[in-house]
């Protein structure tokens, strides 16, 4: 069985140790490994992990060109895959996303609370549209963030608006981290399951891992990605945690990779 990890985060060796410092201690969360790719790759060996999925973010416009030079000459080697970033800010943002398309990138990230944006504004808006417009998946954050608890950029009420207003347009390219909200289980649930997007299950699953199980019976196996958030998750122990969930080994596989593969169009 395949095994993808949708989402985790890596930095480049000069500010990996500085970076992964500065957001432990702004959310009070411990890393489970330090920041950098060769970490990463560890990480995966010692978890039985055959892919992950790096979602780089861009908290200012300056950093969108040289994250995505970056991602496009490290994506896809030894298991790894990248995304392209992009900021609400920028301008040019059809020409980044052209870039992206032609770097052989398959999504983007973006993060409501460290770009200071809510999700359903319209500067993200433009850039769902263009980038679902060209067959690029768009990871979010949603839900709570632990760094920025008070102001939820990214609820499921935003959510809603968005689809509603790209319907037909962004469906099946919007993949939602944290299980469709992070910290906001119930609401996702009554509010998310069951619409035409994909929920990860980045830094959740060991949270509520029987509310997990609801929502994934609800919204379906086959819009389900395995995902950690390392190094703020163990890809081991969450590998582990999938395992042992009162799923069938159908579901389980769909979850752990064989959703990933058809996304990313990977064998």
């Amino acid at each position: 069985m395949t095994i993808i990890d949708f989402h985790t985060h890596t930095f480049p060796d000069r500010i990996a140790d500085a970076t992964i410092d500065h957001l432990a201690k702004l959310g009070n969360v411990k890393p489970y490994r330090r920041g950098t790719l060769d970490a990463l790759k560890e990480s995966m060996r010692k978890g039985g992990v055959d892919g992950s999925v790096v979602l780089p973010v861009a908290t200012a416009v300056k950093q969108v060109d040289s994250i995505n030079r970056l991602s496009a000459e490290l994506n896809g080697k030894d298991g790894v895959f990248y995304a392209g970033a992009i900021h609400p800010e920028c301008e040019n943002v059809e020409d980044i996303l052209d870039g992206i398309v032609a770097a052989g990138l398959k999504c983007i990230k973006i993060h409501p609370d460290y770009q200071g944006v809510y999700f359903d504004d319209e500067r993200y808006i433009r850039i769902l549209e263009l980038a679902a417009r060209r067959n690029l998946l768009i990871v979010t954050h949603a839900g709570v963030d632990v760094g920025f608890p008070q102001d939820v950029h990214c609820t499921p009420d935003m959510v809603l608006r968005v689809l509603d207003r790209l319907k037909g347009i962004i469906d099946g390219k919007l993949i939602l981290a944290h299980m469709g909200g992070c910290s906001l289980p119930e609401e996702v649930f009554e509010k998310l399951a069951g619409k035409p997007v994909y929920m990860d299950t980045a830094f959740v699953l060991h949270a509520y891992p029987e509310k997990c199980v609801e929502i994934i019976r609800k919204h379906g196996a086959d819009r389900i990605l395995f995902a950690t958030d390392s190094p703020w998750a163990d890809q081991k122990q969450y590998v582990e945690i999938l395992q042992n969930l009162p799923l069938t080994d159908e579901e389980k596989a769909k979850i752990f990779g064989e959703n990933a593969k058809r996304l990313l169009g990977i064998q």
